[in-house]
């Protein structure tokens, strides 16, 4: 089982922390946030993933190195200064070769502490060409940007651009699920300074009827912001 992580951002929003470092590698706990990362993947069903590279990408390669010590094969895509937008990174890998037939993919700044084993069966048994995992936010942790309904996601749009923001009682949990011939079809090869991003992507999708939808309700951890860096310590230490 193979997961794309989206990991070449700027994380502006974290600085002055990543102004030397790439967020993946902002201590959580006292160990790099990827060392997390990839222990809960390879505890839970993956045991292949493709690491999407930017900003500062080589001390990211370096850590991570071949996978071997988290028990994972891990091989680097990067974009180098040139940052592609979401789906721009899946395009690049695409055309590097690096993708199966299909794939689960998340982002180098979330902790999902979930059954990512259990989510790509799911998937596999739906038929659909992709699957989004979604979660019930009311708006408590970030914008809703899903309509959910009977294990299909009826409408994804990020800017309320086609219904009132009322409509939307979900938001995109942080895990897909989808086949490779996606993005070929629907993610263009990149034009020189052009980037693609996911959330059209997805919007299109949803009208279609090609995104099925799966329901989690164990909230998500992230460190893309001060507080959810903090959030992700305290879940960490209650645990522990």
């Amino acid at each position: 089982m193979q997961c794309v992580i989206l990991a070449g951002g700027l994380a502006t929003r974290m600085r002055p922390v990543t102004e030397t470092i790439p967020k993946a590698l902002i201590p959580v706990a006292g160990i790099p946030f990827i060392d997390h990362q990839l222990a809960w993947l390879a505890g839970h069903g993956v045991t292949q993933v493709v690491l999407s590279v930017g900003y500062r990408g080589d001390m990211l390669r370096d850590h991570v190195g071949d996978g071997a010590r988290y028990r994972l094969e891990v091989r680097v895509v990067d974009e180098g200064t040139e940052l592609r937008g979401t789906a721009g990174a899946l395009r690049l890998a695409l055309d590097q070769g690096a993708l199966d037939p299909a794939f689960l993919m998340t982002y180098g700044d979330s902790f999902l502490p979930i059954d990512f084993a259990g989510v790509w069966a799911h998937f596999r048994a739906s038929g659909a060409p992709a699957l989004m995992t979604v979660f019930r936010n009311g708006g408590q942790w970030d914008d809703s940007n899903v309509i959910y309904r009977d294990g299909r996601v009826v409408l994804y749009d990020k800017h309320h651009a086609t219904r009132p923001p009322a409509d939307f009682d979900y938001i995109d949990y942080g895990l897909i699920a989808m086949k490779r011939e996606v993005i070929a079809e629907l993610v263009p090869p990149p034009r020189a300074g052009a980037k693609a991003d996911l959330a059209p992507l997805f919007h299109q999708l949803s009208q279609r009827g090609d995104l099925a939808g799966l329901e989690i309700t164990q909230r998500f951890f992230e460190i893309g912001s001060p507080a959810g860096l903090q959030d992700l310590e305290r879940w960490m230490r209650e645990r522990s």
